[in-house]
């Protein structure tokens, strides 16, 4: 026992021998990671690759190899920070998180400084994700014109900001996170409909015929059973079969937050709404969080927004809804594009220059096959100086989509298909918000019914909102210029960015979430996109 006290001590005694220092990371062992980074010698740190090979050497070159990590609650809080990534509908493996919280323990200044590098790396690749997306948007959609870049700051100082906030979670929640609640309302979607997976779903809802408020019917107990886990329909110990007026409103709130018609009678297509996986749903709020980060970051204080799966547009100032209107949008083999671009002007009482798309597929067979077309539509031929031309004059038999040397034009009046007024922000699209004659078609839940631009249901309104000055663009001033005006230019004294996005999926006023039908197909290949392996995409 006494030799083994002798032994003991003696270690000990050692130990007291070695300085500290000796068993932390140095300067010059990080020093040497940076560099193999560099030079692609080695890009791979505990079997994990490393992405980000210039951003992460010249982070450590700029703090003389000095270790980040080395406290292990501030280790502690960035797990928990990249533990957190699935609250955002993200990855943890892509932040490397599964090879950091199973590091073993280790005295080895050599480990120490791998898993220093390392866990910088995960901040990067989390903060980059956050801020920017992990898709590039650009890569679904070739018309997409929305930059990924950090608005006047270097990567290298917004790292070094990151690990020098006191709390490192507020920091990216407040510095990368995108602008406003409405990320915050997907967020807290998300981890709604998590919990309601994690205990089980909702049942489905038999096929049937349509029930209607007070039918009794026993697929009425489904139905209550199925909106008791998401639309407060209370079981109130009664007659479960009987479709009474508190399962009637559950209904319609069912219906609203599902872009249905909130009529409180369960077709088909109620019935194939409720039967929707809550794992598709999850799936959507996934898909539109992501959406949601490519967009509100660094936005001015005023925009207006299309959001083109929900039909709808709304103003936003300051954070609050100022305007909003049901819009019909592009039908699916004429989409309306998702871009951004400043609107600058009005046009009360506007001609309608027939865009190329829809003269070669519209009306040029149109016009071929009945000339008294273009007089019935209120339409006339220009050539190419602008001058009028009689149709009457024109070999239709010698003209096609690929050979028609003039201009349609439609003039101001009751059939013209931009209605009284249009919202101008000039695109390479010759797409743009406008009244439409058709208003019936606004009553319709699913409203893909124009050739691609945005019909507005409340155009007036809009005008009186964007022109900014209630004495002179009040409603009824507009409606009187209006009525008097001909193809006439409104200049915009406070031009207003015009966001076009495609959300199935925003949270709504009471705390919820809207879930949209899908309409251009286009959820699958976010979420395909999300499965991908980390890589960074060029700023632009």
């Amino acid at each position: 026992m006494r030799t083994l006290y002798r032994s003991v001590t003696l270690i000990l005694l050692l130990l007291c021998l070695v300085p500290a220092h000796a068993l932390e990371p140095t300067a010059e062992q990080i020093r040497k990671f940076s560099e193999a980074i560099l030079d692609g010698s080695d890009r791979s740190i505990g079997g994990q690759q490393i992405a980000a090979t210039t951003l992460l050497p010249s982070f450590y070159a700029g703090r003389d190899f000095q270790p980040v990590w080395l406290e292990k609650e501030r280790l502690r809080e960035l797990l928990r920070v990249l533990e957190s990534a699935e609250e955002h509908g993200l990855n943890p493996e892509d932040y490397h998180y599964p090879t950091l919280a199973g590091w073993p323990e280790s005295t080895d200044p050599m480990q120490l400084a791998a898993r220093d590098v390392l866990a910088t790396e995960a901040l990067i690749r989390f903060g980059y994700h956050l801020h920017f997306g992990k898709i590039d948007a650009a890569s679904l959609d070739p018309d997409w014109n929305l930059t990924r870049r950090l608005q006047n700051e270097e990567p290298v100082a917004v790292l070094e900001q990151a690990v020098a906030a006191p709390k490192l979670d507020i920091f990216l929640t407040t510095r990368l996170e995108p602008d406003g609640t409405f990320y915050a309302g997907l967020r807290a979607g998300l981890a709604r409909y998590r919990e309601i997976a994690a205990a089980g779903g909702w049942p489905m809802v038999p096929e049937g015929p349509t029930l209607r408020p007070g039918d009794r019917d026993p697929r009425v107990a489904a139905v209550r059973a199925r909106l008791a886990v998401t639309d407060g329909a209370a079981d109130q110990g009664g007659d479960s079969q009987w479709f009474d007026p508190d399962l009637a409103s559950a209904v319609e709130h069912f219906q609203a937050r599902h872009g249905l018609d909130a009529d409180g009678i369960i077709g088909a297509r109620t019935v194939e709404a409720m039967n929707v996986p809550v794992a598709s749903r999850i799936d959507q709020l996934k898909a539109n969080l992501e959406r949601t980060r490519w967009v509100f970051r660094d936005l001015e204080p005023r925009f207006l927004i299309v959001n083109i799966a929900g039909f709808e547009a709304y103003v936003i100032a300051d954070g609050k809804v100022t305007w909003k209107s049901r819009v019909q949008v592009g039908k699916p083999y004429r989409k309306t594009p998702v871009f951004k671009k400043k609107m600058t002007y009005l046009v009360l009482g506007p001609t309608w220059t027939v865009p190329p798309t829809i003269l070669r597929e519209d009306i040029i067979p149109k016009i071929k096959k009945d000339p008294g077309y273009l007089a019935r539509k209120d339409m006339v031929l220009l050539d190419r100086s602008g001058k009028l031309v009689d149709i009457s004059n024109v070999d239709l038999t010698a003209i096609s989509a690929d050979n028609f040397p003039y201009t349609v034009r439609q003039e101001p009046g009751p059939k013209n298909a931009l209605g009284r007024i249009k919202f101008m922000f000039p695109n390479q699209h010759f797409v743009y918000l406008h009244d439409t004659p058709s208003q019936t078609l606004f009553d319709r839940a699913e409203r893909t019914t124009s050739s691609g631009c945005i019909r507005v249901e409340k155009p007036i309104s809009l005008a009186a909102e964007l022109l900014g000055d209630p004495t002179e663009w009040s409603e009824t001033r507009v409606e009187e210029r209006i009525s008097k005006a001909s193809n006439e230019t409104v200049t915009l004294t406070d031009p207003i960015m015009v966001f076009l996005m495609y959300w199935t999926s925003v949270p709504d006023d009471n705390g919820d979430v809207k879930f949209f039908s899908d309409v251009y197909s286009r959820d699958q290949a976010v979420l395909d996109g999300l499965q991908q392996p980390f890589r960074f995409s060029a700023f632009r």
